[in-house]
């Protein structure tokens, strides 16, 4: 059986007021959807797009919103923070191998950031379905692999 998130208990949840400086930047993706699930686009076919995290200790990805259905693995496991869509910040650990599937439905959507609050980089491959019910978000070359 495939885990979701919905799956996984947070080890510190809390509902208290986002500061300012985060509120604006999850209002200023609400006017323009951030289809980066990932730090990098590793590969794209006609089914598939292939993301990695890097994230180094204290190191934050952006709020980015989730269209497609997708799996992710943490590839080393570690501690992050997310700020999710409802107002919630949740922790969670993350340990080597763990994989989470999501399913998004027509007009379905996930929005959220992801900090490493641990002492060590934290990586994760983010692998999603482009045959979803929704069409998937644009994303700049800038987050494309070079391959030169």
């Amino acid at each position: 059986m495939a885990l979701t998130m919905l799956d996984k208990k947070a080890v510190a949840e809390d509902r208290s007021e986002w500061p300012a400086e985060l509120k604006a930047e999850f209002e200023r993706e609400s006017r323009q959807n951030n289809g980066c699930v990932g730090s990098q686009l590793l590969s794209e076919t006609d089914k598939v797009r292939i993301w990695i995290i890097r994230l180094a200790p204290g190191e934050r990805i952006g709020f980015h919103r989730h269209v497609l259905n997708y799996f992710w693995t943490s590839v080393n496991g570690g501690r992050g923070r997310q700020h999710l869509m409802d107002g919630t910040t949740v922790e969670h650990n993350y340990f080597p191998g763990e994989t989470r599937h999501e399913t998004y439905g027509a007009g379905e959507y996930k929005v959220h950031d992801l900090e490493n609050l641990g002492d060590q980089e934290m990586i994760f491959n983010t692998i999603e379905f482009l045959d979803s019910a929704n069409k998937p978000l644009p994303v700049p070359d800038r987050v494309r692999l070079s391959r030169s």
